[in-house]
């Protein structure tokens, strides 16, 4: 039987078993491979000035939330063309560790700024979502956690004001991943809040040596994902949500969601809600135009695996794979099953396509969470990262550890994928041992230009451990170019656009929207590699609210920021 036939098998048993959260059957903690050539990124956390290890609480009680947090943001909160870090803790509010917020300096170090921000809160934090809620030019944070959600409006000069109750924004579940887009198309942003499970932390599970280990979500029931409506500024000039779940018809499927992403998949010009349901089929709302979704997963290809199979889907990355200006799908799972990638083709439908394009003969295998597609070496052919953590012990693992030991049963290495000019993708993980080459147990995994040298850089957080920042010193690269999508009327980023680049004879298309992965916020920017291409032919944007503008762009390796209104009529579609 050939090797990647074996591996989808192996998934399938696994999860027909009941044994989604059983031992993964490679350790990645030991392969037998030494670097080929120079890193692909540089640990530069100390030297940038972020000291932050992530708080999960105590040890051993086992409760689910400390196994499947904490995210973070990549966000420019004042406006000065640098990106700051925020980062969540997951400890409890009863504990002295709070969230962090961290601004660039001028000379690339970060500053802690958490006191007195109104950012520095405490509790089981779980993810966060970027976006200008009231168009004042600000981007506004929300922070998900198990028990609430809260929304905070950036009011300037660092300092951010919790609005949740006045908002209307109220979510007592577990909240994790979560995103803003304009599904109405109405210029305000809206707000989708992903829900996990309906845990009961009195609930003890075991493992299958007899030992005490976190329970398998199927323990619980799934809950369901919240959609808010964002109906504007007041009259007392504040902004207001409305929650229109139950008449979108969001609740008439609940499930286990961790990641979610917004975007066109259906190709009409609407943004729909794809969410990865952990252990269950995901679930993709279509956007009716009426206020309404419907769930088309199943019929548009992306409910189940190529295998018909359910999975641990957790992260998400939606990125153009393979250069064909489509949207595709990538989605991480356990360590038993495979990473499934979907590729759009034809408009509006999904394929899984995940062995023919090389992403079944990883070198090692692990528990993924958060994920990205992003060219790092810039040759115009996408490149794909995982970060990876277990969510039970390993097979043969001390049944108890002492505290200072507790999570290195549920260590992983991460993975990092290339992508070739074949549209296919080749493991390199070994290459990049910054990132690649100790084993933690990762969770959120944020990508953006920490530096504006035109070469996308990594967050990573840890359970446990501290947030890394990874600067992209690939040696190896192309051209590029960065766009900036805004729109004047609206004074922010034109999230839910889609940007296609024409350059060197090859087509590239990117999302504006920092949504994404797992738990996290990203760069707003959408960065693109141009392999040797010397300069740009055109620009396309789709706009957020579905009309098309050109713009001719002049020069390459920088960023651009273009404006709508300021473009001219579209060569024909994209």
């Amino acid at each position: 039987m050939p090797a990647t036939r074996a591996c989808w098998l192996v998934g399938a048993l696994a999860i027909a078993l009941g044994c989604q959260r059983g031992p993964t059957t490679t350790d990645s903690t030991d392969p037998a491979d030494t670097p080929t050539g120079p890193d692909w990124f540089e640990d530069v956390t100390a030297a940038r000035g972020i000291d932050c290890r992530h708080d999960p609480g105590p040890v051993g009680k086992y409760e689910m939330p400390q196994i499947m947090g904490s995210g973070a943001a990549l966000l420019d909160f004042d406006g000065d063309g640098r990106l700051d870090v925020y980062l969540v803790q997951n400890g409890g509010p009863q504990f002295a560790s709070r969230n962090r917020l961290y601004h660039q300096e001028a000379d690339g170090r970060f500053r802690d700024v958490s006191a007195g921000s109104g950012l520095d809160v405490a509790g089981f934090g779980m993810g966060v979502a970027v976006g200008d809620v009231n168009n004042d030019g600000r981007p506004d944070m929300l922070l998900t956690e198990f028990g609430r959600t809260r929304l905070f409006l950036n009011e300037g000069n660092g300092k951010f004001r919790d609005v949740s109750r006045e908002a209307g924004i109220d979510n007592p579940s577990w909240g994790t991943s979560a995103a803003f887009f304009d599904y109405d198309r109405d210029g305000w942003l809206d707000l989708v809040v992903v829900n996990y499970l309906s845990y009961d932390p009195s609930v003890k599970c075991g493992a299958e040596s007899g030992a005490i280990d976190y329970c398998n979500p199927s323990m619980f029931k799934g809950t369901v994902s919240r959609l808010f409506r964002n109906l504007g500024i007041q009259k007392n000039g504040a902004v207001k949500f409305d929650d229109v779940t139950v008449a979108a018809g969001l609740a008439a499927l609940p499930g286990p969601g961790l990641g979610v992403v917004c975007a066109d998949l259906t190709g009409d010009g609407w943004p729909d809600i794809f969410v990865a349901n952990d252990g269950q089929p995901n679930r993709l709302w279509v956007n009716r135009h009426n206020g309404t979704f419907a769930d088309e997963a199943a019929l548009r290809g992306v409910a189940l695996t190529g295998m018909a199979a359910t999975a641990g889907n957790m992260g998400i990355a939606c990125a153009d794979v393979d250069g064909d200006g489509l949207l595709d799908l990538f989605v991480t799972h356990l360590g038993d099953e495979v990473h499934t990638l979907w590729r759009q083709d034809p408009v509006g439908f999904f394929r899984d396509e995940t062995v023919r394009l090389g992403l079944t003969s990883g070198k090692w295998r692990g528990t993924g969470f958060g994920t990205v597609v992003a060219d790092f070496d810039r040759d115009g052919s996408p490149d794909l990262v995982l970060v990876n953590g277990r969510v039970s012990k390993r097979r043969g693992a001390p049944r108890e550890l002492p505290a200072e030991r507790f999570w290195e049963p549920y260590t992983d290495r991460n993975q990092l994928f290339v992508g070739t000019e074949k549209g296919k993708f080749r493991d390199a993980s070994v290459d990049a041992p910054s990132l690649c080459g100790a084993a933690a147990v990762a969770r959120g995994l944020a990508v953006g230009d920490i530096d504006n040298d035109g070469a996308p850089d990594l967050l990573v957080t840890e359970i446990a451990g501290p947030a890394r920042l990874l600067r992209n010193v690939t040696r190896a690269r192309g051209h590029w170019i960065g766009v900036r999508a805004i729109e004047p009327k609206l004074n922010r980023d034109s999230i839910g656009s889609l940007i296609t680049v024409r350059a060197g004879g090859h087509t590239h298309v990117g999302l504006v929207n920092p949504g994404g992965s797992y738990l996290v916020a990203n760069d707003p920017r959408v960065h693109f590699g141009l392999g040797p291409a010397t300069g740009v032919e055109l620009v396309i944007i789709q706009w957020w609210d579905g009309t098309t503008e050109a713009f001719r762009v002049t020069g390459i390796d920088r960023y651009v920021t273009l404006k709508r209104g300021e473009g001219i009529p579209p060569e024909g579609k994209p």
